[in-house]
């Protein structure tokens, strides 16, 4: 039997996880034919023009490249046609019309970095460990209307261990997406995959969680939670974009914990959620609703990130916080 022809691609994405799916996708045996990506933007305190990672792939490799305001610009998708795209795949990029994700002749897919149709969102890796999931991993699936609704065409699981924070996890969906989304496409090819409709893959046991966007105030860590739960948020929020709790009544001076564990409560057992003192090995010891959260590395204010036993031996007596809100 013939081996299916190579696909021709058009891939869309920004952020460095989709510039090393495109990594992946030059090293298949498909042909990458352009890239889209957003435009240059201000950053850094010189408010210099950065190009985005993807950006940066595609010249590196000499890849046909376009970096569109608009979607619907007609001189883009009169170039975009010029690609003869067969397939778009698009990782981490941003809401597109049906104008664009409809035109390839085989659809546009899209990498999601959850088990759809569980945690569909901006932030599915961060909101999986926020929610103490032991199981997540990555899903293949055509865009339709609706965002993170189309037909199903693979998936790849992948755990989360008990101290594993969003960095790691990160990592690990990243490699099993890169392998999802070859075989997507030499399913593709080769016209042997069956797309499934996602709520004909919905576990009735099983709580459908959303993965919004995250705000300033989904990442306040509520001592008023089981220490497990702070544990939880905490290790999910790690190293973007931190978890955080003000110091005392003061509002606006904040910390933030980067890393801890769940640990025995040896304070007075009257002591109110958010109570602190030192442990035996000098540690930041937090009163949760139960049990107690142990700080291990945190960032005080105006200070880089510590062992929280260093920050405590470097407070005056007078300064030690007794509280946190």
């Amino acid at each position: 039997m013939d081996s299916p022809s190579p696909l021709r691609i058009g891939f869309l994405g920004t952020p460095d996880f989709a510039a090393a799916c495109l990594t992946r996708l030059m090293a298949s045996s498909h042909e990458v034919v352009g890239v889209v990506t957003a435009p240059d933007r201000p950053a850094g305190r010189g408010h210099k023009l950065r190009p985005s990672a993807v950006k940066q792939v595609a010249e590196a490799h000499g890849l046909t490249l376009l970096q569109p305001e608009r979607l619907r610009d007609s001189a883009f998708l009169e170039a975009w046609d010029d690609w003869q795209v067969d397939v778009g795949v698009v990782v981490a990029f941003r809401m597109m019309p049906e104008v664009l994700w409809n035109r390839p002749r085989l659809g546009t897919i899209n990498l999601h970095a959850s088990l759809l149709p569980q945690l569909r969102g901006a932030a599915p890796i961060q909101r999986a460990i926020m929610a103490g999931l032991t199981e997540t991993g990555v899903t293949t699936f055509r865009l339709t209307h609706e965002i993170d609704t189309g037909d199903m065409l693979g998936t790849t699981k992948v755990q989360i261990g008990s101290d594993t924070d969003a960095g790691t996890l990160h990592n690990a969906l990243l490699l099993a997406g890169q392998e999802l989304l070859v075989s997507t496409l030499d399913g593709l090819a080769q016209g042997n995959i069956v797309p499934i409709a996602q709520q004909d893959a919905i576990d009735p046991s099983l709580s459908l969680l959303d993965a919004p966007k995250l705000f300033k105030a989904d990442t306040r860590i509520d001592w008023n939670r089981p220490a497990q739960d702070v544990h939880n948020h905490v290790r999910g929020l790690h190293p973007w974009p931190g978890a955080w709790t003000s110091l005392g009544a003061e509002q606006e001076s904040t910390l933030k914990i980067h890393r801890g564990e769940v640990a025995i409560w040896t304070g007075s057992h009257l002591a109110a959620p958010g109570s602190a003192l030192a442990d035996p090995d000098g540690n930041l010891l937090v009163r949760c609703d139960s049990e107690a959260y142990k700080v291990m590395r945190l960032t005080p204010p105006g200070k880089k990130a510590m062992a929280s036993a260093d920050w405590l031996r470097g407070l005056p007596a007078e300064k030690f916080p007794s509280s946190f809100r």
